[in-house]
């Protein structure tokens, strides 16, 4: 990876571990590591082994936001209207974003400092643990800024329009605790990691194929989708899966009572 910016493991069971590896800095955001989840993002989503991904910082945070040192240095604010791809955003928005094109689950693991640009890469996960004491923050405001990571299309779906605006005008930190009773995160744990590893390698057992379905289902359906299409959509991914070798692994293991043997996606 980039500047070894990040640590990319798949272990036999097919869960990726990322590891944000810039412990020293709180694993601040700076050009190298928005080029490295870039990238790591790109070779997760083309690799059919994965079946799940864990996604947590090295050291005492997760991710403490912006590297202010590089704060309008080049490689970051004169890339900001310059889009990568029309419905995928700017190279920032990406980073925050791309973790969805990933077909396997997400899971984000949150300790220590958790602000600005390092909340909305957790929010682009598909779920977040959190440890009790972590601090989370929309953090922007203190440095006369907006979020402007992909929160527009992460936060709508967890918060609501009154919190939200509180939490952004505000930039005031909440502990894990309060993150996960307002909806931030999905669960708390004094070992999140353990917790997120334990859950990835659950949803690795599954069926590749039915959970990457599922995924593909609430992603494109969640949030606005014409009721006619979001209905057409579950009525295809499961024309597709019914009678495919997984699915039809996954009735036999049932029927028989023993573990089932799943095949990577192709």
């Amino acid at each position: 990876m980039t500047a070894q910016r990040i640590l990319l493991d798949v272990d036999e069971a097919g869960v990726a571990t990322v590891t944000l590896n810039r412990a020293e800095k709180h694993n601040a955001l700076d050009p190298a590591m928005f080029d490295a989840l870039l990238e790591v993002t790109g070779d997760l989503a083309a690799d059919r082994r994965v079946r799940a991904v864990v996604v947590h910082g090295d050291g005492k945070s997760f991710c403490s936001g912006l590297d202010i040192s590089s704060l309008g240095g080049e490689g970051l604010g004169g890339s900001l209207l310059e889009r990568d791809d029309a419905d995928r955003g700017n190279h920032a928005q990406r980073v925050s974003l791309d973790w969805r094109r990933v077909p396997a689950p997400v899971i984000a693991v949150l300790h220590g400092n958790c602000f600005g640009g390092g909340l909305q890469i957790a929010l682009g996960a598909d779920i977040r643990y959190a440890a009790p004491d972590a601090r989370l923050s929309i953090m922007e405001v203190k440095w006369g800024l907006v979020p402007d990571m992909g929160i527009t299309q992460t936060l709508p779906g967890l918060l609501a329009a009154d919190v939200a605006k509180e939490l952004t005008f505000t930039g005031r930190i909440l502990s894990g605790t309060e993150a996960h009773e307002v909806g931030l995160v999905t669960g708390i744990a004094d070992d999140p990691l353990a917790r997120a590893l334990t859950l990835a390698h659950e949803i690795a057992a599954k069926s590749p194929h039915a959970v990457r379905a599922a995924k593909r289902l609430y992603d494109e359906t969640w949030s606005g989708a014409d009721p006619a299409a979001a209905l057409l959509l579950e009525s295809t991914l499961q024309v597709e899966l019914m009678g495919s070798p997984n699915q039809l692994e996954a009735v036999r293991a049932g029927m028989s009572g023993r573990e089932p043997r799943f095949a990577d996606p192709e």
